[in-house]
Formats: structure tokens, sequence, C-alpha cells
């Protein structure tokens, strides 16, 4: 207009009737936006371009009453004050509740009291944003786009929070601060003037370089119905192997993809594999995943969450307590081919999920999102090194302070059986499918899955936290073949230097280790390599009753690739605890094309007792990746802490509550099960150890049942009825409804009925009877 031409600028309101706002029509209703008739807004656009005086115009339907609903403080702001006053002028304005009210409202109570405060006033806000009537109702943890909100509710909710306390709070508020907790936390801050944990200098560990990494839980899933380390050294000590035909629910051509000539294109020469039961089972809802997503997300990413909440529960850690420190997680991960499933489906109602599904970087990643961990998150790929790779890196991570706890591991689920027909054109696979580790037989690999974790931690924090430490890792290495004899060709002397340079950070002797769990794939070129470079390092200079033993899992579950490592370590830590060498199957005797008289090496043929002999049980475990990169890891026995076995002095005298959760009714039946698994043997754990552990050890989820009982019998009966859904005496089942901690009302009682009240219990309880003394 200024250069004489005719120019207006028009901001619509959202349109009705197939408009781009008819996606978020609700939530514009609800900011007192209604969607306009397309009729009456061509009407007035032409009405607005024709207007001579018109350059800048918002065309929109209001209704003020609900737009002043959505505002803190319409006073505060001048504009929407002299529309009001126009629009509708018996509109009331909220109580505004300025920075100093909301001080003086904190200031006197405790830190417990002012969360609580908070907690209330945000959740007040987020629920008059998405339009909920029960605020209390809102997940406090959940973050804020899966709470459902988008752009436009988050500066909404901002402008509220502005308004309400009269503080400046920044536009990207809740990518900053994703959560309702971690608001509440900013507000206390600001509120209080407090100086801000995020100005202040981060806490700098001191860790010494040397000092060993604890093994405090293992969690997995493997071939053969395995779903625990138990279940696992169930499989190993019967020799058994856990190869099967190929799965039925994956949608391979099952029909076609076999074919005997290994020449021929899109087909393997293969039958069966090592292949996890159910890999696709998975309960979204119990991590805050919504379906659609979780149909997107790749096997390997929710067996890895699973996994990884099995193994804080077996250490005795509750998961939701470490929201916001600083646990890292270093995963190994060797193939995601889950996205060419999806593609080939074409399922359009997972688009937008695609990327974080097939993103090596989000394996790692999204454990750390889900379970709000802070330290580093890093996905490892060497290929069949990646686990023993990522258990390096997080020993050097926790040894320098860069996190204080650490999930460690790796996994493989094949969504497609590309990996079994490009083997076959190389004629690298066994032809039954069995890895025969260093055996005469050997005539290549068979290709397996799974999923195993190890939950890390500095020896010197595990004892201060009274966590078990299951094994050490004393010392490790990694290094690369370099030019080698070919890109995937192993390199006996690289190998030799990596056991000598992990010997070295153990600061060990070959001699001061017993057993290797070898790499050991069954093929005829690595097999021989790997052994003569043991035979050239911990074969020498050992007595001749003492020789190495020499085993691979893999001959059991078959080579499950990025999990192979942490396979062999779980099995090796197990050996341990157990004073027994599993057998290695399918030796029909030692390998021809290696000479094993140059050193003391000898095949674990049989099952093989590990006495003590004064000193820790040690094992070496190796990993030699296709491109080049090979690890070795030292590991020595932890110490052994016998359970005490179940007497009448431990049992209780008086009635013990066992207390489950769950967040659904079947879980919970779920979850007595697998709680009378473990205790319903009379040599199990003490009646109240098991309740001590159960409410100090586990997460507390919405559904509940406590079973009461005076004696095991009646502890286990119980327990029996609800993991069946029963009812029975002694059993009460019910469900949280909210998060308030606070006391409602108690009742005292008459004055009569104080004499001798909870005399009992101080008879019977010595925890209530040394608080009452200190009373």
């Amino acid at each position: 207009r200024g250069a004489g031409l005719p120019a207006t600028s028009v901001a619509w309101g959202p349109w009705a009737a197939h408009g781009m706002a008819e996606a978020v029509a609700d939530r514009w209703r609800r900011h007192g936006l209604p969607a306009m008739d397309p009729e009456s807004a061509v009407a007035t656009l032409e009405r607005s371009v024709n207007h001579p005086a018109a350059a800048a115009l918002i065309v929109a339907d209001v209704e003020w009453d609900s737009l002043a609903g959505t505002m803190a403080d319409t006073r505060s702001r001048r504009l929407l004050h002299d529309l009001m006053a126009h629009g509708s002028p018996g509109t009331p304005n909220e109580v505004t509740t300025t920075e100093g009210s909301l001080r003086h409202r904190l200031a006197g109570l405790g830190t417990a009291e002012q969360d609580r405060v908070l907690l209330e006033f945000v959740r007040s806000h987020v629920a008059a944003v998405l339009g909920h009537r029960r605020p209390e109702a809102i997940d406090a943890d959940r973050a804020f786009k899966e709470l459902g909100f988008d752009s436009l509710a988050a500066v909404t909710l901002r402008n509220r929070l502005n308004g309400a306390t009269g503080l400046s709070l920044p536009s990207t508020l809740l990518f900053d601060h994703p959560t309702v907790t971690a608001l509440v936390k900013l507000l206390r801050t600001e509120a209080l003037g407090l100086r801000n944990g995020a100005d202040a200098a981060l806490p700098v560990a001191v860790a010494a370089d040397d000092e060993p990494i604890a093994i405090v839980a293992m969690s997995c899933r493997f071939p053969g119905e395995v779903r625990t380390p138990e279940d696992l050294w169930q499989l190993l000590i019967a020799g058994r192997e856990a190869l099967t035909e190929f799965p039925a629910d994956r949608g391979w051509d099952l029909d076609t993809l076999y074919g005997p000539d290994p020449d021929e294109r899109g087909k393997t020469y293969v039958r069966e594999g090592g292949f996890l039961e159910g890999a696709g089972d998975f309960d979204p809802k119990f991590f805050g995943i919504s379906p659609r997503e979780a149909v997107a997300m790749d096997p390997q990413q929710r067996l890895l969450l699973e996994t990884s909440w099995e193994a804080f529960e077996r250490a005795g850690i509750d998961p939701t307590l470490l929201r916001g420190s600083r646990t890292g997680v270093f995963v190994g991960s060797n193939g995601q081919d889950y996205a060419t499933s999806l593609r080939q489906a074409a399922a359009e109602h997972i688009e937008g999920h695609l990327v974080t599904s097939s993103a090596a970087s989000v394996v790692s990643g999204r454990i750390s999102y889900t379970f709000g961990f802070e330290g580093p998150a890093v996905t490892v790929d060497t290929a069949c090194s990646s686990s023993l790779v990522a258990l390096h890196l997080a020993a050097q991570s926790l040894r320098q302070g860069e996190c204080s706890l650490a999930l460690a591991g790796g996994v493989t689920v094949m969504s497609t059986p590309e990996l079994f027909v490009e083997f076959s054109r190389q004629r690298g696979l066994a032809a039954d499918g069995r890895c025969k580790a260093f055996a005469a037989a050997a005539d290549g690999t068979g290709w397996g899955e799974g999923v195993g974790l190890l939950l890390l931690e500095r020896v010197s924090d595990a004892r201060r936290n009274g966590h078990q430490v299951l094994a050490v890792v004393r010392g490790s290495a990694v290094n690369q073949d370099g030019a080698s004899n070919g890109l995937t060709a192993p390199s006996g002397p690289s190998q030799q230097r990596v056991i000598r340079a992990a010997l070295a950070n153990a600061r060990l002797s070959a001699t001061d280790v017993d057993t290797v769990e070898a790499h050991g794939t069954g093929t005829t070129l690595g097999d021989p390599i790997e052994a003569q470079a043991l035979l050239a390092t911990y074969g020498q200079e050992r007595p001749g009753e003492r020789p190495l033993w020499l085993g691979s899992i893999k001959s059991n579950i078959g080579h499950t690739q990025a999990a192979a490592g942490v396979a062999g370590v779980i099995k090796s830590v197990l050996a341990m605890r157990h004073g027994l060498l599993p057998q290695t199957l399918h030796i029909d005797e030692p390998s021809p094309h290696v000479d094993w008289s140059t050193g003391a090496v000898e095949l674990l043929t049989a099952p093989t007792p590990w006495p003590e002999t004064g000193r820790p049980r040690r094992a070496g475990v190796s990993s030699f990746g296709v491109s080049g990169t090979n690890a070795h890891v030292i590991l020595e026995q932890g110490p052994m802490v016998s359970d005490a076995a179940t007497d009448a002095a431990s049992e209780p005298s008086s009635v013990v509550p066992w207390v489950v959760s769950a967040r659904s009714d079947a879980g919970l039946r779920d979850q007595a099960a697998r709680l009378l698994s473990t205790v319903g043997d009379e040599a199990g754990p003490a009646s109240v150890d098991v309740g001590l552990s159960l409410v100090t050890t586990r997460a507390a989820f919405e559904r509940r049942a406590v079973v009461l009982g005076a004696d095991r019998t009646a502890l286990v009966s119980g327990l029996t009825a609800l993991a069946e859904g029963r009812e029975a005496a002694g059993v009460v089942r019910g469900a949280a409804t909210g998060s308030s901690d606070r006391v409602a009302f108690v009742f005292p009682g008459q004055g009569w009925q104080w004499v001798g009240m909870a005399a009992g219990l101080l008879e019977s309880s010595p925890v209530f009877a040394e608080r009452l003394g200190e009373c």
C-alpha cells in the first residue's frame, strides 16, 4: 500500500469442511476458535479484499468466554481486555496467582509438600489445556508429547503458567522440561529463587582407571524358550540344542525359501536355525507406547526394553527411581531389517514411525528415552563382536565416571531370511544348521537369535549400594585385523594381540585364566585360526594337569551374531557360580586342521567340574567381527554369598504381607505366577525376606494385591489363588487411583481402646519395636 498498490494480509481462523485445521478442530474449539462455515468465510474474504482501508485483518469466529478460559490472566493482555469489553463484557477473569503469591504459598513448606502443591498446580493447567476433567489422572512422568501435546498446546500451557505465576517461561518450556515432574522441579526452583540445577557444576565422579567392574545383574532371551539366565543354565547342563525349523509367523515364503543348490538365487540350503519363540510379543502399554508405534518398532527394540527392565529388577533396583540418573546404555546390534518387512507389507498406518523403527541409534536411545537415563547411549555395530565391544566401552565409561550404572549387551532378531540366503551363496553355513566348534566335522556356522544384557557398576559402588556381585570384569581389549588376507578373513596375530592386551589390562598372566568361551563359529577357516591363537597365548607355560578348557555356546543356540559375545559372558558367569563347565556339543573329534600339541588346550567334550583352587575362577570370552574388529574380555568370580536356607527361626511369628503390583489384572496374575515359581519351594528364601524385597526393590503399579499369611503355607496358598484369579482368604486386591500420599483421615478409636493397642505388633515386629523405642 505504501507503493500505491492494493494489498491485504488476512490471518485466518480455522475453516470447517475439510480445511487444514479439521484435524485439530476440537482443540481450536476449546480455545475459543470454532471452525468457520466456508460460505461465510468466503463472503468475508470478498468484503475484506475490497475494503479500501483493510491492510491487515484477523478473520475468525471467536467464543470469548472459551477464549478467556484458556488464558490465566486476561487483564495482563490489553488488546484481549479491550476486545473482551466489546465482545463479552460480563466475562469474569480468572484469579491470577502471581510469582509472589506462589512463592508465598510455597514458603514454610517442606520440600515434599512444595512438590505436592506444585504438582496439583501444574496438573490443573495441563488438564485445562487438554480438556481433561480429572487433573489427578495426568501421569506426571509421561512426556507431554505422549499426553497429547502438540506445539499449539505447548505454547498455550506456557502462556497459562506465565500468567498464573508471573514468571517469564520460554517458548521451549515443554521441550526442555518434558514431563509434569520436570516442570514441577523447574517451577519450584524459579518461584523460590533457588539455583537452577542446570547451571550448577555437574558432580565429577572420581574413578580409578583400573577399578574392576561388577556385573550385578543379567537378563536374556535365547532360543529354546530361554527367558532367564536360569533357563539358559538348565539348557546348558542338560546338553540340549535349541534349533528349530524356520518360524511360520514372520511372513517368510517357506514354500520357496529352501533349495539344496547353494548357487540357486533367493534360496538357502539350510532348513533350521536358533529362533526366538514369540519374538514379536510385546506389551506396549507397560512402557507407555502406542499400539501404532509398537507395530512399527523393530522387535529388537521391544526385546531390549523388556530385558532392560528385568535386569534392573534382578539387581533389586526399581527402574522408575533411575529417571534422570547418569545411567549409560551400550548395545551391540548388527542389523535392522525389520523396516524391510514393514515396507513390503505396505502398512500405511505406521508411516511417521519408520525412521525411529529402523535407526541403529534408536536401539540404545529408546532405552534411555523410555527410562529417562542421562548417561551415554551408544549403539555398536562391529558385527559378531558388537556386544563385547559394547561391554568394553561400558566398562571404560564407568571407570571414567561418565556414568554410575551401565547396561551393556547385544541383540539380534532376523526379521527377514536374507542372512540365510546371502551366506548360502558364500557356502558359509553348515548344511544342518549346527555350529560344530573346533570339530573335525565342522562345515560352517548356524544362525541364531537372542538378546542379552548385563547391568554393570563399579565394584566399590556395588558394595556400597548392597548389590550382589555376580562376577567381575577384570579387563578387556579391542583391536582390528587391519590389512589382513581379506576384508572378512580372520587374523591369528591380531587375535593373539587382543588377548595379550586384555590380560595386560586385567594385570593377569595367561595361566591365571582357567577357561575361554571362544568365538567358535564352526567354520573350517575361522576355528583353526582362533585355536592356534589360543594355543599360542593361553596354551603356553601351563602345567599339564591344568589345561585351558575351551568351549562355545554356539553349539547349543547357534551363532546369535550381535548377541553372541554377551551370551558367552552369561554362560561363563553361570559356570563360575555353579563350579561346572558345560559340554560343547557336536564335537566328533578335535579339528585335524589344528596342531593341538603346541599348547595345553583341551576341548570341553563333556561337562567338567571347575573346582576351587584358592584363587578366584577366571574366564576369557572372545568375539571376532566379520569386518575385522576383535574383542576379548577377562571375567573373574565374584564373592559367593550363599542363600540362607529357610528355617523355623527365620519364619515369621505373625502375619507377613507379600505385595504384588502390575499395570493390568492379567499382568497381576502373571506376576503372582512368576513369584510363585521362585518361592513355592520350601527351601526358597525366607518369607520375611520375600516381603521386604517386594516392597523395596520393585516398582509400584496401578493394579495391586497383597497376600497375607502367618506362615509360608498360607502365603503360598494365597499366592496360588492370586495367580489363578481366584478369591481366597488373606488375598486383597485393589487399584491405586492417584498419586497422593497425603493422609486424609485417621480414626484413633475411643480412649478405652488405647489400652494394649499395638502390643501384639510390638512383640512380633522388631522394626516396629525399634521405631517405637526411638519415640
